[in-house]
């Protein structure tokens, strides 16, 4: 043993050392440093008092009269502060297997807080710790401050990166009534784990269920989720013409699996006993995903070639599904033709496709079926011009086979239908550099301008058999976007009809240097369609679409999607966003979404409009404390639709929020929530950040 400081006074008998005036001592991994020290050198025990400090690993003791064993690693004392974060602890009667890394402490707390005066502790008559992986406690009370606001008779959380914990979330909903929404947080091991949820609202009664993650390596990994309530006031939802049964219900499975670097398979089932389920006690999983489809899909990739079989059933009866009962697909991915200059590319499916309706009160069209057999095949000739012009040519041809559909819906009968298409793409790059330009207010070093104009030209003459002949499966669906004009990036199979048109595209981009690393200052892409021949309902120019970035500082940036009618002079839609973030003590995102009505008869129809503003504003006070507020307002009709607030508390290894939020439902009255969640630090109950883009999660949803 070795290390005694040069100041202290230290008396040397056989096996036996003393020292006093500050004494420091460093073995086998471990430091002690104290006032006074006896030391018996054979069996390594030592006394340790005055300010004793003891450091073995990253595990720190404190007191002032300690019994170390540097060889055997045990530690006695009758009053003791330990820490190793997340866990520390305060108590008597300490007994410490340092080697089996096993504490034992009487009249003891344990607390997350790194203070002398923590806010939230646990005391407990017994305690024993586990570093790393847990802690036990008996007659345990736990205190907010010197406040004593729950007992555990006995208490135990796992310490490890896969904690098991509870949590609980309590609040008010007007369409609830008084709740608790609790959860505890397991792992078995590295192949399973979960979460079991237990959920209590007062005016619709107990809700629970089990959310259970597998993870068989090669054999695939997904989740498996299930929820349970009967529903005491099933009209107290917001949802117009809807009467949900008493017993709701909701079932999620997924399965994802890699067997072979060039095999995937995935599957998912979405069961909901109605409509509403998901929408008002799932709310987070509603809003990613209002219309979920079940599926089963295996695919299998080769160099040039993949096939996939692809199965979906309809699972839920009140959504329109289109079954594919399956769809075997072989993709031809573009490839050259040996030595030659051609390229080629193909994609092939056969199936049994069948499209049902979804089932309300009212009248519901006809379900149909049909087996439908389709093959496309193009060529193409790409080739560079003068060093800077490509220009790729291209002609293909489809043959599709229908039977003669079925069921109560069913028009068509059977039909052998080809289609022809030839085209070509142009397009080039140009830039130009100003590396000297300086400019400190936009914090801009150099400058580099890059313009990429395009056209792509597609003809298609009128196919054999036009689209009313046709059972419709793959057709066109609503976007905000402007479709593909070429195949077989255009996959509406049944909606494919005469085309003579030529897409105009400019993409511009605006680039400088920030500490050191190139930014984008501006990009911005327009483009739109020149109908040289027009079909039914078309107009001879497209809406001119237009997507915009700008962050003109590295704390400012402005964003804008918006589609232009050119014959009537009016944006059909306009999505902008401006966000403010120059430190960490506040930000700022102001957006608008605007939608001209778009309710014509046809599937591509956008529906009503609306022009919603949006703000969501973050403050941070000071280091304990912030505050959130989002608004979403309607501008037609004046009508504030949602808002909410947020305080959050910082409590040094805890966090806590406590949210307000009402929303007008514009039928009926208005939906009012509060919730607080407290989440440790160390396990957090969300990832950080997403309550600023999915606030709905601070209530529990």
């Amino acid at each position: 043993m070795e290390g005694l400081l040069e100041e202290s006074l230290v008396e040397y008998t056989t096996n036996f050392v003393r020292g006093t005036g500050g004494v420091r001592i460093s073995y086998g991994g471990a430091v002690l440093t104290a006032e006074k020290i006896e030391l018996d050198t054979q069996s390594g025990e030592t006394l340790a008092e005055g300010k004793v400090y003891i450091q073995r690993n990253e595990q720190i003791w404190v007191g002032e009269k300690i019994r170390y064993n540097f060889k055997n690693n045990s530690i006695q004392a009758e009053q003791f502060r330990t820490g190793k974060y997340p866990v520390f602890a305060e108590g008597q009667g300490l007994h410490a297997d340092i080697t089996n890394g096993v504490y034992a402490a009487t009249n003891a707390y344990i607390t997350s807080d790194d203070i002398a005066e923590p806010a939230i502790k646990i005391k407990a008559k017994y305690i024993k710790i586990i570093p790393g992986e847990k802690i036990i406690a008996h007659s345990a009370t736990l205190y907010l401050g010197d406040v004593p606001v729950f007992y555990f008779p006995y208490y135990s959380r796992n310490l490890g990166p896969h904690a098991n914990n509870f949590n609980f979330i309590p609040g008010y909903r007007s369409k609830f009534g008084p709740f608790l929404l609790g959860s505890y947080t397991w792992y078995l091991n590295e192949k399973l784990d979960g979460e079991l949820r237990l959920d209590y609202r007062e005016r619709r009664g107990i809700g629970t269920g089990p959310d259970l993650n597998y993870h068989l390596g090669p054999w695939g990994s997904g989740t498996f989720k299930y929820y349970y309530l009967h529903d005491e006031d099933p009209n107290a939802g917001d949802i117009p013409g809807l009467t949900p049964p008493d017993n709701r219900q909701r079932l999620y499975f997924s399965y994802q699996a890699t067997p072979a670097t060039n095999l995937e398979i995935k599957a998912i089932a979405r069961y909901q006993s109605d409509a509403g389920v998901v929408r008002e006690f799932v709310e987070g999983e509603y809003r990613l995903n209002p219309q979920p489809s079940s599926f089963f899909d295996v695919h299998k990739f080769w160099q040039n070639f993949s096939l996939e079989a692809y199965a979906q059933p309809r699972v839920n009866d009140f959504l329109e599904t289109v079954e594919r009962l399956p769809d075997i697909r072989l993709t031809g991915f573009r490839q050259q033709l040996g030595s030659t200059p051609f390229y080629y590319e193909s994609e092939s499916s056969a199936g049994y496709y069948r499209r049902r309706f979804a089932e309300t009160n009212g009248p519901v069209p006809g379900d149909y079926a049909a087996a439908r057999a389709d093959t496309f095949h193009q060529l193409l000739l790409p080739h560079t011009f003068f060093g800077w012009l490509n220009v790729t040519p291209r002609v293909g041809g489809r043959f599709t086979y229908y039977s003669r559909a079925t069921g109560e819906g069913a028009t068509t009968e059977e039909v052998y239908r080809g289609v022809f298409n030839t085209g070509a793409e142009l397009s080039f790059k140009l830039s130009q550099t100003w590396p000297a330009f300086q400019n400190r207010f936009f914090d801009m070093d150099g400058l580099r301008h890059i313009i990429e104009p395009s056209i792509n030209y597609v003809f298609v003459p009128s196919p054999t058999h036009p689209t009313n002949e046709l059972p419709a499966f793959d057709y066109e669906l609503p976007s905000f976007r402007l479709l593909p004009i070429e195949f077989p990036d255009y996959n509406a199979i049944d909606s494919i009809d005469s085309q003579n048109v030529l897409r105009l595209g400019l993409r511009n981009k605006v680039q400088t240097k920030r500490e050191g690393r190139i930014e984008d200052l501006l990009k911005w892409d327009l483009y739109t369609d020149w109908r040289l021949q027009t079909e039914r309902n078309q107009t001879r120019f497209a809406d001119v679409y237009s997507d915009l970035t700008v962050k003109p500082r590295s704390w400012l940036k402005l964003e804008s999607l918006t589609r232009f009618d050119v014959d009537s002079a009016n944006f059909r839609l306009a999505i902008d966003t401006v966000t403010f973030q120059p430190n960490n003590s506040w930000n700022w995102t102001l957006g608008n979404f605007y939608l001209r009505d778009d309710t014509p008869q046809s599937s591509t129809g956008l529906g009503q409009g609306n022009n919603l503003l949006l703000s969501s504003f973050f403050y941070r006070v000071n280091e304990n404390w912030g505050l959130r507020a989002t608004h979403h307002f309607e501008a037609r009709d004046g009508r504030l639709e949602e808002q909410g607030y947020s305080i959050y508390r910082d409590l040094r290894s805890w966090t806590a929020a406590l949210t307000f939020r009402v929303r007008d439902n514009r039928v009926g009255s208005d939906d009012f929530t509060v919730a607080f969640t407290f989440s440790l630090k160390a396990h957090p109950r969300y990832v950080p950040g997403v309550d600023a883009v999915r606030p709905y999660y601070l209530l529990g949803s």
